[in-house]
């Protein structure tokens, strides 16, 4: 279910490359969800493709946002919202936490993308695992009692949490080096 492209260093002429990202299939409703996460996934690694690790952490806004502060950032929410919420498991949240909540966001010019988008990978073949292991209706196992919302939430919270900071990415990255594109 995780198709995401693999990332690409070091300056080229195309540096995006061929537009292979998943294209959400026309089909039931888990399928479609879980299609449209996919795409997203797809596009937050491609706007990464070509950046240097200093490029990737390099910020242009006042915020923290950088293109490796966003990767890091999604892996962080696709582990806390599928692994942590909907089966209350653990794991290993090595940025941040209640004493720095923008842990994650904080990266340096020596930070690895290569291991940024690899961890991101992993978070999402984690979530995947977590997501093919429940029906859409089956409601989280962490979490306050009168809120604790269902699988179907979740993907939606997912979906429109990657699509906004993908949009995030292709502006930063527009202001890095110029590259523009889907």
């Amino acid at each position: 279910m995780t198709d995401l492209p693999d990332i690409a260093t070091g300056a080229d002429t195309d540096v995006l490359g061929p537009d292979d990202r998943p294209r959400p299939p026309r089909a039931d409703e888990r399928a479609c969800l879980t299609g449209f996460l996919a795409m997203n996934r797809a596009t937050v690694i491609r706007k990464a493709r070509g950046l240097t690790d200093a490029d990737a952490a390099r910020r242009v806004l006042p915020s923290l946002t950088s293109v490796a502060g966003a990767l890091r950032h999604l892996a962080d929410v696709e582990r806390s919202w599928t692994v942590e919420l909907m089966e209350a498991g653990d794991y290993d949240r090595r940025f941040g936490g209640d004493d720095d909540p923008d842990g994650e966001w904080r990266v340096s010019p020596t930070d690895s993308l290569a291991e940024i988008v690899a961890d991101y990978a992993r978070a999402c073949a984690e979530s995947d695992a977590v997501i093919a292991r429940h029906d859409l209706d089956d409601i989280a196992a962490a979490g306050p009692p009168d809120e604790m919302p269902s699988l179907r939430w979740i993907v939606v919270h997912l979906i429109e949490e990657t699509a906004r900071h993908a949009g995030h990415v292709d502006v930063v990255r527009e202001l890095v080096d110029g590259v523009t594109g889907e």
